[in-house]
């Protein structure tokens, strides 16, 4: 995967002369936010002076009776080797966010990522639901057991959740950028504009919809279910009030949504189960909740630079409460691991590009008139508000596919707020 992008942004560079300084005046706050917080996290891998070391961590300085002798240089990270490849990671997905700002940059190439992103959350939808239904013993990929839990290609089931979030948030903006801005009209006319739709790739859309639902409800993830619903429902909400002219066929859509979809087709495939694990949910039961009681006071103890990337699974152990029986090589909690790994300079400096991209979405519902940025938008945003919840209980962002996935919708949603529609309709 970074390969891959590092080619890629490699290629664009070398293609186009002044790519870079185009880049940065169109989208200097953001190149600004990415090299800060790839800076924190370099400052943690990169050795440092024994002067220096014994200033910010004295801590780190029995790091040195295992360095060659003579050696004074160590860096700050309690785990330099996860710390660089979290760097890494970092690194890739900053060049693929750009990669998407630059290259994401037609009304075509807007239809097509949606299309792109809905299709690979309809073929997982579609495998995850086969491979439980079909009462298969072991998974076609990884050979893993197959119980009543639909996982997909992922091994943990909350992950295949919110991979079909994000596609779900994908799957119903092309709907919203697909629908026509057009009055009423007679009997005949609405008469030929169901026929259309029933005979056009929305139908496909629709039902492929339907079947991501019924795989995110056999997930059984309770946070991956309660984010769809809840994400969807505010970000329709929002549509409702800001987008002018308001359509019929947008009202009928998410009602369709809530009856087909939640209502009748998720209550025959485990709803009620999902319901009940909600319902069933105890502080007693879990321990998630007593590993950030353990995990909060650490964050006092190198609270700018934090601990380095990647460093959780050799930290945590530690100050583990002894009576938690589960190994945890994460937080369940994005903003405490983040804050934890990367530091409250580096995790605000994240918090802020994200709160940028939404604010870029947001603008673009209430701004923009033609469907197309308006369903970019909402896609989004409701991307936004999903992983904002289920990152609460969860590590939704340690699976690259998420994380990647997530960094191509935040990019749509400042799309949707620039670019031109001049060539395909008169307002912009």
């Amino acid at each position: 995967m970074q390969v891959s992008f590092f080619l890629q942004g490699a290629l664009l560079v070398l293609t186009q002369p002044h790519f870079c300084q185009n880049l940065y005046a169109k989208y200097k706050w953001f190149i600004l936010l990415w090299l800060g917080f790839l800076a924190c996290q370099l400052i943690n891998t990169i050795p440092l002076p024994h002067a220096f070391i014994e200033f910010l961590r004295p801590e780190r300085l029995s790091e040195l009776a295992n360095q060659p002798e003579g050696s004074k240089w160590i860096a700050l990270s309690f785990d330099v080797g996860q710390s660089q490849i979290t760097l890494m990671k970092s690194f890739a997905y900053c060049v693929l966010f750009f990669l998407s700002l630059s290259l994401i940059n037609s009304p075509q190439r807007l239809k097509f990522t949606l299309i792109t992103i809905s299709a690979a959350g309809i073929c997982q939808g579609i495998y995850g639901s086969l491979e439980v239904l079909s009462g298969i013993k072991q998974s076609i990929i990884f050979e893993l057991p197959v119980t009543h839990i639909a996982t997909g290609s992922f091994v943990y089931k909350n992950h295949y959740a919110n991979y079909l979030l994000l596609t779900l948030s994908a799957a119903i903006g092309y709907l919203v950028a697909t629908m026509h801005i057009t009055k009423t009209g007679t009997k005949r006319e609405r008469l030929r504009r169901l026929i259309k739709f029933w005979l056009s790739n929305k139908v496909l859309f629709r039902i492929g919809i339907i079947v991501m639902v019924i795989a995110l409800v056999m997930s059984r993830s309770r946070m991956g279910n309660s984010a769809f619903f809840f994400s969807m429902t505010l970000t329709a909400t929002l549509g409702l009030i800001y987008f002018k002219p308001r359509q019929k066929s947008y009202i009928t859509l998410f009602v369709s949504m809530l009856i087909i979809d939640i209502l009748i087709v998720s209550s025959l495939f485990g709803l009620k189960q999902v319901q009940q694990r909600l319902e069933q949910t105890s502080l007693t039961q879990e321990s998630r909740d007593e590993v950030i009681t353990d995990t909060l006071p650490l964050l006092s103890e190198h609270p700018l630079l934090g601990f380095g990337g990647g460093t959780f699974y050799t930290i945590y152990p530690q100050v583990q409460n002894k009576t938690i029986q589960h190994f945890y090589d994460h937080a369940h909690n994005e903003y405490l691991q983040f804050s934890l790994e990367f530091g409250l300079v580096g995790a605000l400096l994240l918090a802020v590009l994200v709160i940028l991209c939404a604010k870029s979405s947001i603008s673009a519902i209430r701004q923009r008139r033609h469907p197309l940025p308006r369903g970019v938008a909402f896609a989004s945003f409701m991307a936004i508000l999903g992983m904002a919840l289920h990152a609460t209980v969860d590590f939704p962002l340690q699976a690259s596919a998420n994380a990647a996935l997530f960094l191509v919708l935040l990019s749509l949603g400042v799309i949707s707020n620039t670019i031109s529609m001049r060539s395909q309709h008169n307002k912009v």
